[in-house]
């Protein structure tokens, strides 16, 4: 039988080294391959990481509109409406240090798995809160387990995903943050109406927060391990296997796993020489400063560009056009989940049609435009009293534009973004330091937004719009374009030819693997 060899592209620089020339060409569809169908419906156990997360940011929405959740904790405001805000966040804190050496050390199922369990139990009680102290405990120790469980996904997501489906799946994850905000929103809509002083129609929204965690719990295992951890791990025999078995469709003469193979091998060895893994590495390099530099501004993006307002504090913009009805305020929650859900989904699928970068741009640009306006007419509401309904309606239209905005370039890519730009061996490092960027705006929004919201109401926007201006020019000068690179070939982008130690991949890396299954042809 003659040998089947795979095919190399030779390297120019890092240009014409690329996982294309590797790629099957049978012009079959992926949802008609098993084996891809199989693996790209496993992506769903990680996606729910970021629905629970969705779902607690609308659920402390949701209850906020709740007149049966305010009086029974006493109509927290200011700071001690920002502690339940924040108390995830204070959860969080906590573990930062442990989530990435559980990823590092222990795999990307494990803390999956480990992280879940918590959510169970802080969402248990949680709906058995019986004061305002324990409704914040509860809060801790759900930010505790979502935090592990959230920075371990989306490297799950990243590391198994077949290398062409790798930016659709990846930006579906945080998109999937609105599938669970949608459901808080109108979960809390239809618990409301069981009446005034019932204080299960706002348990009954809080207990549900722990299904999707004991979703994860029940079949995280069933997913195969990150073959790039495995690899890291020396354990190459079990990371081929799964390529082969989910990548190749068993296909042990692939050239696509023989390539994957050798990207990810050199990769990791030529960082375990070249470099150490512990957050000094960081610094070391001016392809790492880069990297670095990203990973604290993209979730700084994510949070500080408006959204907090409409992800927390919602009620306060709608109290403050004039719209304070409880069912009015939860339906256009509600509303707005369904329609930032199907947004999301839809604008995830031109992630590898328009690149990153492009994505990146038309987001803040469309954002700014759309926060002026909303500016603007919140100020003219106001000096007409709120008797001007058509206003109020305008401030609304705007939220769901700047909502379109916004999940066009700050939803699906950012993590799809910052996970392909970082090296194996600092990726989950560099997710544990996006987290703790994340939360550090997270705080300022907890506790700064509800005050400035109460205080300088419409004014508050202004400085939105200068963030947005400034984000506007680090995109333009700071974010490379990434699509259509593997992993492994976007470290050319930011090292040159040292991403591989000044070696040619395609004939400097152990061909081992590639001899013994020759051997068996």
């Amino acid at each position: 039988m003659e040998e089947s060899k795979p095919v190399h592209a030779e390297p120019t620089h890092g240009a014409g080294w690329n996982i294309q020339s590797v790629l099957p060409q049978d012009g079959i569809p992926w949802y008609k391959k098993r084996h891809l169908l199989i693996l790209n419906l496993f992506m769903i156990v990680p996606y729910l990481s970021s629905t629970t997360n969705g779902y607690d940011g609308s659920l402390l929405n949701g209850l906020q509109s709740m007149s049966q959740w305010q009086d029974y904790f006493g109509h927290p405001e200011g700071t001690r409406l920002g502690s339940l805000g924040n108390g995830v966040i204070f959860g969080q804190i906590l573990a930062f240090p442990i989530a990435p050496w559980l990823c590092d050390h222990m795999g990307r199922r494990f803390p999956i798995f480990i992280g879940s369990i918590f959510l169970v139990i802080g969402a248990i009680l949680q709906c058995a809160s019986q004061n305002y102290a324990m409704f914040l405990i509860s809060r801790m120790i759900i930010g505790f387990g979502g935090l592990i469980a959230v920075e371990a996904s989306p490297l799950l997501c990243s590391e198994l995903a077949y290398p062409t489906h790798r930016p659709v799946l990846v930006g579906y994850y945080n998109n999937l943050w609105y599938l669970g905000a949608l459901l808080a929103a109108w979960v809390t809509y239809g618990t409301y109406f069981m009446g005034a002083g019932v204080s299960w129609s706002w348990r009954i929204p809080s207990l549900l927060q722990g299904f999707f965690p004991l979703l994860q719990v029940l079949f995280v295992y069933l997913l195969p391990e990150s073959p790039r951890y495995l690899v890291q791990k020396d354990r190459h025999e079990e990371a081929r296997k799964i390529l082969t078995k989910y990548h190749a469709g068993g296909d042990e003469n692939s050239a696509l796993v023989d390539f994957e193979m050798k990207e990810i091998t050199l990769q990791i060895e030529t960082a375990k020489v070249a470099s150490s893994q512990n957050y000094r590495e960081f610094i070391k390099t001016k392809g790492n400063l880069h990297r670095l530099f990203i990973v604290i501004i993209v979730p700084c993006m994510m949070q500080l560009s408006g959204n907090g307002l409409t992800s927390y504090y919602l009620h306060l913009i709608l109290n403050s056009i004039g719209l304070t009805s409880d069912p009015e305020q939860l339906r256009i929650n509600g509303g707005l989940m369904v329609f930032n859900f199907f947004v999301s989904i839809a604008m995830a699928s031109f992630m590898e049609i328009a690149g990153r970068r492009k994505l990146f741009l038309f987001s803040t640009v469309g954002m700014l435009t759309a926060y002026i306006i909303w500016t603007i007419l919140s100020a003219i509401n106001q000096q007409r009293n709120f008797e001007d309904q058509g206003l109020g309606k305008g401030v609304v239209a705007m939220i769901f534009i700047y909502q379109f905005f916004y999940n066009t370039g700050l939803n699906g890519p950012p993590w799809v973004y910052v996970t392909e730009i970082l090296p194996t061996h600092l990726r989950a490092k560099g997710a544990n330091i996006m987290q703790i960027a994340g939360t550090c705006a997270l705080i300022f929004n907890g506790y700064a937004n509800p005050v400035a919201m109460a205080a300088i109401t419409w004014k508050y926007y202004i400085v939105y719009c200068c963030i947005i201006a400034v984000e506007i020019v680090l995109v333009y000068f700071f974010f490379p374009e990434t699509k259509g690179r593997s992993l492994e070939e976007i470290g050319f982008i930011f090292d040159g030819e040292g991403a591989f130690g000044g070696h040619d991949p395609s004939k400097e890396i152990d061909t081992t693997h590639l001899e013994k299954t020759e051997s068996k042809v």
